[in-house]
């Protein structure tokens, strides 16, 4: 009977929690979604900003809130690991893998199926254009780890 109550306070906090990041995105501009993974990450080359290539990783998320399959457009610049992941995945990127569960907050594409800008927008004012977004990893007992789209250093490209 303890393990059924510990479950059930587990889910309800799970619950709790992901009604707050929605209401975080929302806050942020964004547009929320949670699911599945369905792929494993994967580069893409990008054009170059000041000499600083914008790549992207790439997976597919099968969202909880309708069941389709999301294309998750990741800015590789936002990562900590971009600097020395070259032509790879960078970190914490390169973590995730298919089956994994992650949430993420950003806009979704104007054609076709998917989100981009899960990535923070360098303290500007959040709009639906330029929402203020995020990308994490959910975990079994409902927490989440920080941001993997955080990362502040390349905002001057942008300026």
């Amino acid at each position: 009977m303890k393990q059924k109550l510990l479950l059930i306070s587990l889910l309800c906090l799970a619950n709790h929690a992901f009604a707050d990041h929605r209401a975080d995105c929302s806050a942020a501009a964004g547009t929320y979604l949670t699911g599945t993974l369905v792929s494993a990450p994967s580069f893409q080359h990008g054009k170059y900003r000041q000499g600083i290539e914008l790549s992207h990783t790439h997976l597919s998320l099968k969202a909880d809130q309708d069941g389709r399959t999301y294309d998750v457009a990741i800015d590789n610049v936002f990562a900590d690991g971009y600097d020395a992941a070259g032509s790879h995945v960078p970190a914490p990127l390169n973590t995730l893998r298919r089956n994994d569960r992650i949430e993420v907050c950003g806009q979704p594409y104007t054609s076709g199926v998917g989100i981009h800008w899960v990535h923070t927008n360098c303290g500007d004012t959040p709009t639906r254009a330029k929402p203020d977004g995020w990308l994490k990893k959910l975990y079994p007992d409902g927490s989440t780890s920080a941001n993997f789209e955080g990362n502040t250093e390349y905002c001057y490209l942008w300026q």
